[in-house]
């Protein structure tokens, strides 16, 4: 009797967990569009560029350096120009667009709420005003590690190049048989 008493109470609990699932919806798009717009989410999101995209001009001189002394200064400033033109053209208003879906399905209506909560509060903006420096700042003391393994790379792939032109040239042609 006990036993069936306590499977009866478990199949009721185990029923009630959709019931209680229901009662935070997953957040709207008004609701996303909303929190992005307490986060700032587009002057981040153009200044998470403009760095990652300074940081990387470094890092695509240096190399290119290495690789090929005879680049000049002219060389690099028009792939410099290049490369800004493309940032100017990156579609923000369409990448945020393309987020909304994302956090709308892993995130809750009270999930966005508590956010916006947050990022309205002194701290979140704090955290939101300083988020730039210190992703800039994180990107500057990993440059020297990425940069290590991006020349790994590309010795990895100037070796394999090698190796691949050396097989070709070893092989035997067809018809001198």
């Amino acid at each position: 009797m006990k036993t069936r008493c306590l499977f009866v109470l478990l199949c009721l609990a185990m029923a009630g967990f959709p019931l209680l699932a229901q009662s935070d919806p997953p957040a709207s798009r008004e609701d996303v569009v909303k929190l992005f717009d307490v986060m700032n989410i587009r002057d981040q999101m153009r200044t998470v560029m403009e760095s990652v995209a300074k940081q990387q001009r470094a890092m695509i001189h240096e190399g290119l350096k290495k690789r090929s002394p005879e680049i000049t200064e002219e060389d690099l400033a028009r792939m410099d120009q290049f490369t800004s033109d493309i940032m100017k053209d990156m579609p923000v208003d369409g990448m945020i667009d393309d987020m909304v879906p994302v956090y709308q399905k892993h995130l809750s209506r009270s999930d966005v709420e508590a956010m916006s909560t947050f990022y309205s509060s002194p701290t979140g903006q704090k955290l939101l005003r300083e988020m730039p420096a210190m992703t800039a700042e994180s990107m500057q003391a990993a440059a020297p590690r990425i940069q290590a393994m991006m020349d790994k790379v590309m010795s990895k792939a100037e070796d394999m190049a090698k190796q691949n032109r050396k097989k070709k040239t070893e092989q035997p042609k067809t018809g001198d048989q």
